[in-house]
């Protein structure tokens, strides 16, 4: 004999549950590390501002939380925030250049490919430039060159230090001349910033590469990047197809750099604050 006994009819006075209730809710929750392959619980993972706890691997972050990271309290005042490409060449690809402006100005919330801003760095006014990957691959147009023009002038006029991070794939394809002119743009500019003594800082993280790293990125005062970080002009694909041999290992990454002389140090993204503070007592103090 059982001892319980279903009567006729009591599935029909239990709560019918959906086959999403059934199921944990952890979509979301965990990132695979691209270097160790290891699930990490996400929350850890942004704690340590996207820095793998397991083998140090740098994943890759957006403007706003680069500026919280390297400025006191997250605190910052915004520049340029108005600034829009006119599309001077009327551009189409799979969709109209206008059309993904205004896609990525929605998903972004950003104007363009940059956050230009004024902030304090160990108690230091500095004026800063970061530029956001997701934005058409952080790519430098016509507003982007403005941008970082416009920061200059502020250093110069107020006296304060030039920081820029880099993170981008090049000029902007569908600015065409227009894109590739900022580069010529800038250069000046920082001649300018040089001539007046004042310290530029170049910051180069994850992908650098193409027109940016052809121009400003490399022409800091102090050229520093993360480890790991891609940074070159053309891509290592490209390069190989080209000369047809085989490139060395880690050919492009910020170490590989290092070694020959193209950058003053690799700092890892926890100590960076503090090693960009230390830097700027030497160059102003």
């Amino acid at each position: 004999m059982s001892w319980f006994k279903r009567e006729k009819g009591d599935d029909d006075k239990l709560p019918k549950l959906d086959d999403k209730d059934r199921k944990v809710r952890t979509e979301g929750l965990w990132q695979k590390c691209e270097g160790c392959r290891q699930i990490i619980w996400k929350k850890d993972l942004e704690t340590n501002w996207n820095v793998c706890p397991k083998c140090g691997v740098h994943s890759r972050i957006d403007a706003v939380t680069r500026l919280k990271l390297i400025l006191d309290d997250g605190a910052y005042s915004r520049h340029d925030t108005d600034l829009r490409s006119s599309d001077p060449l009327a551009f189409v690809d799979s969709k109209p250049y206008s059309e993904r402006l205004r896609s990525m100005q929605h998903v972004t919330k950003l104007s363009d490919a940059m956050i230009a801003a004024t902030g304090r760095l160990a108690g230091r006014p500095v004026q800063v430039c970061a530029m956001e990957p997701r934005f058409i691959g952080g790519s430098m147009g016509s507003v982007v060159g403005e941008m970082i023009m416009r920061a200059i002038e502020r250093s110069i006029e107020s006296r304060q230090p030039l920081l820029i991070v880099s993170a981008s794939g090049g000029a902007r394809m569908q600015e065409g001349a227009v894109s590739l002119i900022q580069m010529a743009k800038i250069s000046s500019g920082l001649m300018r910033l040089d001539e007046a003594r004042l310290p530029f800082i170049s910051i180069l993280t994850d992908p650098t590469t193409g027109g940016v790293t052809a121009s400003f990125a490399m022409l800091g005062d102090l050229n520093l990047a993360e480890p790991g970080a891609l940074i070159g002009f053309a891509g290592p694909r490209v390069i190989e197809q080209t000369i047809r041999q085989k490139l060395p290992e880690g050919f492009q990454r910020s170490e590989f750099l290092l070694k020959h002389g193209m950058l003053d140090a690799v700092v890892p993204r926890l100590e960076l604050k503090q090693y960009v503070a230390t830097a700027l007592r030497f160059f102003v103090d």
